[in-house]
């Protein structure tokens, strides 16, 4: 398939997201671009959301992941299950009670202004971080396939897809973004199934045989019983949950898309609804990375990185429309994560660190006029993160991905655990201190644990140890408080 053809098909996308938001952008306003007037249907969000939580990396990386890991992601998966109940039971009536445009004003609420920031601080860094991943995986793949055969420098590609981003992201905010997600998500799961039916054709075997295949093969492992290993089942699971809260329940742009709908009856329905889909939708994406590696080996592909195997069957082994149908899969799954993004910084920062909401001497028009200088701001750190990842590329980035957020939303599920299940008053201005000090504890016992742990290897519970010693950071410099002023009982 040629470069040029690669290239119309991402600009008709591209006009297509634009008509949708032309719609709904118009007669935009703050309140609009936050929370969409809270009119957004739950059924269309918990929609959206799907394409919204897989983005680009589950697109790719976990069919290619399937060649490491089997099917163990699915334990992971299981643990998502449970940690939105969690959230929909749990963090979603807490958020309508205290009718918050940004989740992190709670930590004001609870503890106090430093650790309100630090909250706030670490989600800007997290989703900065994490969407900037997301978005380079889908130009690493513009690049090798469309702009290198035109010799167009990496920068310049990126420049292009941010710019886009801004573009349809700039008026409507939340609003347009419930909407253009739910487009955006029919065409990835469509592709998906017809990828699935095109490698089916390609190897002349229905898809009952290749079902058949894949379990005598062995792929389809998906509880690995040895405790020191990392993706030990028991370990997947907890990790998978409490991933799931804070890389959801605890991440501005998932909560704001909630938050969008006309009540928190709405809002839990949307999170059940979503949360059971998302199930089987990953089951489908490791079905599908199962039947790649198959036909992986029967033509005697290698390739650098796993990441790589959906993409080089798609567009150099299954013919020009099977190639056609991936990327737009691709492109679908790449632009809700990277304009939810886009638009969760730009609240974040501007509610958390600007105190707009709290400007009543500021214009509608000026408020305006900060958000948008915040909004491109924020793509121009995007662009500086993707040229450096575009240096570090060396592993799956779905791996990368988890891994950030070990890092990261650790200290954030911290804060919450201790405000949600203490009545205990910390010492404000040492949370920032607390919270930076885990993640830099975290990354030597992470580093040297086979030899401090008898072998042991930190997989994705690093989050849960990350976030304990936050909590025990700050429980160590609190004291009891018998009026637990501010604080918000379960």
């Amino acid at each position: 398939m040629s470069p040029s053809v690669i290239l119309s098909v991402f600009l008709i996308y591209t006009f297509i997201l634009f008509v949708v938001t032309y719609f709904t952008a118009r007669k935009a306003d703050s309140h609009t671009f936050y929370l969409g007037r809270n009119i957004s249907p739950w059924f269309v969000v918990a929609y959206g959301m799907i394409g919204a939580s897989l983005s680009g990396v589950t697109f790719m990386s976990v069919p290619g992941w399937v060649k490491e890991t089997q099917f163990s992601y699915m334990v992971v998966v299981f643990g998502y299950l449970f940690g939105y109940f969690v959230i929909a039971l749990v963090l979603l009536p807490l958020y309508y009670r205290l009718k918050l445009t940004s989740i992190y004003a709670y930590l004001e609420k609870r503890f106090g202004f430093w650790s309100y920031k630090t909250g706030a601080g670490f989600f800007i860094l997290s989703r900065t971080l994490g969407a900037s991943l997301r978005m380079f995986l889908v130009i690493y793949v513009l690049q090798i396939f469309v702009f290198d055969a035109w010799n167009v420098p990496f920068w310049i590609n990126v420049l292009i897809f941010i710019t886009l981003i801004i573009l349809y992201t700039f008026r409507g905010g939340i609003r347009t973004i419930v909407w253009t997600d739910t487009l955006q998500t029919t065409f990835m799961l469509l592709a998906v199934v017809l990828s699935v039916i095109y490698i089916s054709k390609e190897l002349g075997k229905p898809v009952s045989e290749l079902i058949h295949m894949i379990k005598e093969q062995g792929i389809t492992r998906m509880f690995i019983t040895e405790w020191q290993h990392e993706r030990f089942f028991l370990k997947q699971f907890f990790s998978g949950m409490f991933i799931t809260i804070v890389m959801t329940g605890l991440d501005q742009e998932m909560m704001q898309k909630n938050l969008s709908c006309r009540n928190i009856k709405d809002a839990q329905k949307n999170m059940f609804t979503f949360s059971g889909i998302l199930v089987f939708v990953n089951l489908l994406f490791l079905f599908l990375g199962a039947i790649l590696l198959i036909y992986a080996n029967s033509v005697n592909l290698q390739v650098k990185m796993t990441d790589d195997i959906f993409p080089t069957i798609a567009l150099r082994y299954l013919g020009p429309v099977a190639g056609l149908v991936f990327f737009i899969g691709l492109i679908s799954a790449a632009f809700p994560s990277a304009d939810g993004a886009l638009t969760s910084l730009t609240t974040s920062f501007t509610i958390d660190f600007l105190g707009l909401n709290r400007r009543d001497d500021l214009s509608e028009k000026v408020r305006t006029r900060i958000r948008y200088v915040v909004h491109i701001s924020f793509a121009l750190i995007f662009f500086i993160a993707i040229m450096i990842f575009r240096v570090l590329n060396d592993r799956a980035v779905i791996d990368k991905l988890f891994t950030i957020a070990g890092y990261t939303y650790g200290p954030l599920l911290g804060l919450y655990s201790f405000g949600l299940f203490t009545g205990r008053k910390v010492n404000d201005r040492a949370t920032p201190f607390i919270a930076i000090t885990s993640p830099v504890l975290c990354y030597f016992l992470s580093r040297y644990s086979e030899v401090l742990f008898n072998g042991y290897r930190f997989g994705f519970e690093l989050l849960l140890l990350n976030g304990l010693l936050t909590f025990a950071g700050l429980w160590i410099f609190s004291k009891k408080d018998n009026i637990a002023t501010g604080r918000e009982k379960i």
